[in-house]
C-alpha cells in the first residue's frame, strides 16, 4: 500500500440526522487504495449509516464523499449549485462501491449462478454466456464454485453470505463496502465469511469493514476507526486503537465487547 498516494476514497464532513436525531456529526475520513479500513463502536454509533451515506444509500445532509475525486452522489445544476443526483445517475457510482449487508438478499427464484450473473447482465451489459464465466470465477474466490446450480434456500447462511460477497466483486467494484456482515449469521458459520474477507484483504482489495468482530479487526485491518455518537473518537492502526487505545471511551468499549485487557496509552 502506497501510502504517499492520493486517497482512492474521501469522506470530508459527513453529517446525517433523522428527525431530530443526528446521527453523524462532522465525519471525515480517507481510505487508500489497497487498504481495509475497520470501523468499530457500539450499536447506534453511527457505523451503518455512515456506510449507507458513502454510496447515497443513505443521503447525507451534509459533507461531501469523492471517490477518485469524482464527488459521488451530487452534480452542479445549470446555475451551477449542487443538486442530488437521481437513482439512474447514481447507479454507475454505486457500481464502483459494491455493498454486502446483513442480510443477503439473494433472489430466491434463481440459483446461485444467475443471482450473480444478473447483475453484470442488468447494468454491465455482458452477455449471459460472459456474465456465467465472470459468475464461476467471482464462486470460486469465495469458494463455492461447486454450489453454482443450488438454490439459497438449499445454502447456509454462511455460503449465502459468501455468494453475496461474489455478487459484490462481479460488480469489479473500486471499494468494497461490507456493512457487519457476519453479523444474521450462527456462531459456527462466522469464520467462513471472515475467511473469505480475509483473502480479499490479502489481495490488496480497497474495503471498508463495519464490524463487532475486534479481533478479526485486528488482524486483518490497515487501520481502525473507533466511532461512538456520531464522532470519530479515535483512529490509527490497530494496535494503536485495540490495542493501545488513547480514549477512556474506546477503552471501556473494548472491556466491555471482548474483555480483553488494554494497555492505557502512555
Amino acid at each position: 500500500m502506497n501510502t504517499a498516494a492520493a486517497p482512492l476514497l474521501r469522506v470530508d464532513a459527513l453529517s446525517k440526522s433523522f428527525g431530530e436525531s443526528q446521527v453523524l456529526r462532522g465525519i471525515s475520513f480517507d481510505l487508500r487504495k489497497g487498504e481495509t479500513l475497520a470501523l468499530l463502536g457500539p450499536s447506534g454509533s453511527g457505523k451503518s449509516t455512515c456506510l449507507r451515506c458513502i454510496n447515497y444509500l443513505e443521503k447525507p445532509g451534509a459533507g461531501s464523499v469523492t471517490l477518485e475525486g469524482e464527488l459521488i452522489g451530487q452534480r452542479p445544476n445549470r446555475r451551477g449549485a449542487l443538486r442530488l443526483m437521481t437513482d439512474r445517475e447514481l447507479a454507475p457510482q454505486r457500481a464502483e462501491m459494491a455493498m454486502v449487508f446483513q442480510g443477503f438478499y439473494l433472489w430466491p427464484h434463481l440459483n446461485v449462478r444467475d443471482n450473480v450473473a444478473l447483475g453484470p447482465m442488468r447494468a454491465g451489459g455482458l452477455s449471459r454466456d460472459s456474465a456465467h464465466a465472470l459468475a464461476e470465477t467471482m464462486l470460486e474466490k469465495v469458494h463455492l464454485r461447486h454450489k453454482a446450480d443450488e438454490f439459497p434456500e438449499r445454502l447456509s447462511g454462511g455460503q449465502q453470505q459468501r455468494v453475496a460477497i461474489a455478487r459484490a466483486l462481479a460488480q469489479r467494484p473500486k471499494v468494497i463496502l461490507f456493512d457487519e456482515p457476519t453479523s444474521a449469521l450462527d456462531p459456527e458459520l462466522v469464520g467462513e465469511v471472515l475467511g473469505v474477507i480475509k483473502e480479499l484483504a490479502e489481495e490488496g482489495r480497497s474495503m471498508i469493514l463495519v464490524t463487532h468482530e475486534i479481533g478479526f479487526a485486528r488482524e486483518v485491518a490497515d487501520r481502525v476507526i473507533f466511532m461512538d455518537g456520531g464522532h470519530i473518537v479515535e483512529e490509527g492502526t490497530p494496535q494503536e486503537v485495540i490495542d493501545r487505545p488513547k480514549a477512556a471511551r474506546t477503552r471501556a468499549f473494548l472491556r466491555q465487547v471482548s474483555g480483553a485487557v488494554v494497555q492505557l496509552a502512555a
